[in-house]
């Protein structure tokens, strides 16, 4: 076997390699909506299911709170407490930044420098009371809404979005949620 037939074949086996090794270049670009007021997305949302990432295994009363802090920079805190409405609390400070400014559904949230997660708006209706988040990957995704609870027609109907979209539905798990009536943590 001569270098050029060698060459050849590596040439061949990287470009197999590249195209299908994580199966993201198969899967057509998930699709985010047009546009985001950022100032009207800002607040709190209550995480009614997800496909959890490995810190948010067993959450209960989990909210992910907004703030802009500044144009295309998103000041994020996430809370729940581990395993029970009276386990541990948790709080992380990720920092959400906005690279797609022309629709602003299209972040990047850094948990940790310099790496920043694909975080995508895939679906938020019309008066800003729910949403999907979902990633490029369709390995996590967040069904998240204003109030700790949504109606069961509508979680259906997220549940079919995120599914036309490639996602595989039997990995989400709702968040369990107990609030008192001000809205506070039914544990504190």
């Amino acid at each position: 076997m001569n270098f050029s037939n060698i060459f050849l074949m590596l040439f061949q086996l990287s470009a197999f390699l590249l195209l299908t090794g994580c199966g993201v270049m198969s899967q057509k670009p998930i699709q985010t909506v047009d546009s985001v007021n950022l100032d009207r997305f800002m607040g709190d949302w209550y995480v009614i299911a997800s496909i959890p990432t490995f810190i948010e295994k067993d959450a209960y009363n989990a909210v992910e709170s907004y703030e802009l802090i500044e144009e295309g920079t998103v000041k994020t805190t996430f809370t729940f407490r581990k395993g029970g409405f009276d386990g541990e609390k948790k709080t992380y400070h990720p920092t959400g930044y906005v690279k797609d400014k022309e629709t602003n559904s299209v972040w990047g949230m850094q948990f940790i420098w310099p790496i920043k997660a694909d975080y995508r708006i895939v679906y938020l209706d019309g008066a800003y009371t729910q949403t999907v988040i979902g990633r490029q990957k369709r390995d996590y995704a967040w069904i998240m809404a204003r109030s700790p609870s949504i109606p069961g027609e509508d979680y259906r109907k997220l549940l079919r979005l995120l599914e036309r979209e490639g996602y595989d539905i039997s990995k989400i798990r709702k968040v369990p949620h107990q609030w008192s009536e001000n809205g506070v943590q039914a544990s504190d």
